[in-house]
């Protein structure tokens, strides 16, 4: 759809309050079309007072809504990190959650008020294009999309910032125009970094100030003891105390966060083929993931951990690429509740200075850890002299292989 086409529809708008979200508001408003902005809580972190978004977005002339989505946001964590389902270079999918839980909270919100059309502000050249309107097709196909940053008529009129401030500017509205180091996306999974000077791979990721972690070297130079309790791969307390979802979400975030724990760089290749160069953090992420997999190193057997690997990589995928709803994910994700039936125990971390190490694992009845059958030294448990057959057996195959000339080490190891 292009600007044109919007005649008679009620357009429902996700916004951020940004420079963005304001210009193309009033702008759809001058057209002459209704507008109705919609902004998803998320728990961001960098917004100190959420209903401020309402507010700035009101004074355009819109109508405005903040829907609460924090509670649904925290189960998409669990979620995540059930399925481990990290991207590239150990993203922990942050943004990927946070559209999936925004398109369907806010879907909802705006057909409760007539809405027709979705609009975003994503731009042509990323993966939020992909995901807001992948997720608008499968869970509303009668909703319509638009996209301002890929309709010529928008892109002429606004090239840059410079032009949209000018434009609010005009209409009497405020638009300061500050200079970025780069642009921040925040919600309770955390956040991600990216473009303006992290666009230059010779910029460190040092000119990230972190909002939730802190730098390893900014640290406690102490180690710090945490002890997380699980149940069926799903974190339920923090140092001996139960709490709801969304409470231990943000309790994981400042443990973590506050001993640099969930920082990472990394070169992500996006949905379109291009690649893109985000520093993000995810401290609480992070955290539980880590005590997590220790308890499935413990209680998976080894055709269950490569199945699991499979299932992971794929949710991960799919939380990218914008298809978390569809059948292939849900299948993948009713793996993942199989697999972590047994997944219940306790995990005592140390944490240093952007480090988590496993300090005990106790309490972890579906354990297949057996000490004596591991032992180096004499023990109640795994007759060596049970392996002669085992060893010999692959002997038989190893000898045929090689009397067969199959065998070709490589020039170099």
């Amino acid at each position: 759809m292009q600007l044109r086409d919007l005649h008679g529809e009620t357009l429902g708008i996700c916004v951020s309050g940004g420079l963005d979200s304001r210009t193309v508001t009033r702008r759809l408003l001058d057209a002459g079309c209704k507008v109705v902005c919609f902004t998803a809580d998320l728990g961001q972190p960098d917004e100190t007072d959420i209903e401020d978004v309402k507010r700035r977005m009101e004074a355009t002339g819109a109508e405005s809504h903040v829907v609460d989505l924090k509670p649904q946001m925290a189960e998409a964590c669990f979620a995540t990190i059930k399925a481990l389902a990290q991207y590239d270079g150990g993203y922990w999918n942050t943004t990927g959650i946070a559209r999936a839980v925004t398109v369907r909270g806010l879907l909802g919100a705006m057909q409760e008020r007539g809405c027709t059309v979705l609009v975003h502000g994503a731009t042509g050249r990323g993966n939020d294009q992909i995901r807001f309107e992948r997720y608008t097709n499968v869970l509303a196909p009668q909703m319509k999309v638009y996209a301002p940053w890929r309709d010529p008529a928008m892109l002429a009129q606004f090239p840059g910032r410079k032009q949209m401030a000018e434009y609010l500017q005009a209409v009497g509205l405020e638009a300061k125009l500050e200079r970025k180091r780069y642009s921040t996306d925040a919600n309770l999974a955390g956040l991600s970094h990216e473009a303006e000077d992290l666009e230059s791979l010779d910029t460190s990721c040092l000119i990230v100030d972190p909002i939730m972690c802190k730098w390893p070297q900014q640290a406690p130079d102490r180690v710090e003891d945490v002890t997380l309790q699980f149940e069926r791969g799903r974190c339920v307390a923090i140092d001996g105390e139960y709490l709801a979802p969304l409470a231990l979400m943000e309790r994981a975030n400042a443990i973590g966060g506050r001993n640099g724990i969930g920082l990472a760089n990394a070169l992500e290749n996006r949905i379109i083929g291009t690649k893109s160069r985000g520093v993000y953090e995810a401290p609480g992420m992070e955290l539980l993931g880590c005590a997590l997999r220790s308890v499935y190193q413990a209680v998976l057997d080894r055709r269950s951990t490569s199945l699991f690997g499979h299932v992971s990589r794929l949710v991960a995928e799919a939380t990218y690429d914008g298809r978390l709803y569809d059948p292939a994910s849900r299948a993948a994700l009713g793996c993942v509740e199989v697999l972590s039936e047994h997944a219940s125990g306790t995990v005592v971390l140390g944490l240093y200075r952007g480090n988590a190490f496993v300090q005990k694992l106790r309490d972890i009845p579906a354990s297949l850890y057996n000490p004596a059958d591991a032992s180096m030294e004499a023990s109640d448990g795994l007759d060596p002299r049970s392996s002669q057959g085992f060893v010999e057996i692959q002997r038989c195959e190893a000898l045929a292989l090689a009397r067969a000339g199959q065998i070709r080490p490589p020039e170099r190891f």
